[in-house]
């Protein structure tokens, strides 16, 4: 079996589950508060975004569902012009068992 997944926005806006996919995306980025529309500043330049498409199969090799994810740009962005910081969105695993055991100790 041969998973084909969309390499471009055009391709995937052709297809209803990948359609879907990406509502569903936008939808968790709206009810997290992912990203702020703001004005651009004259003076910086616009990062952009790409849809990133993956198929999630079971483990019989069926279709469980399609997922797409918008990601930034970031590889665009230049030190010390388009940013001065990077930031993790994630805590690693090993911090998180820190923490949880920390307040577990402490009650």
């Amino acid at each position: 079996m041969c998973i084909i997944e969309p390499e471009s926005f055009e391709e995937a806006a052709k297809d209803d589950s990948w359609k879907k996919a990406m509502e569903d995306e936008i939808l968790m980025i709206n009810k997290n508060n992912t990203w702020e529309l703001v004005n651009r500043p004259p003076d910086k330049p616009i990062i952009g975004v790409k849809w990133v498409y993956k198929t999630k199969l079971n483990l019989d090799g069926s279709v469980q569902k399609n997922k797409a994810r918008l990601v930034a740009k970031g590889y665009s962005q230049k030190p010390g012009i388009d940013f001065n910081e990077t930031f993790a969105p994630v805590a690693r695993l090993d911090t998180m068992r820190t923490l949880v055991a920390l307040a577990a100790q402490r009650n």
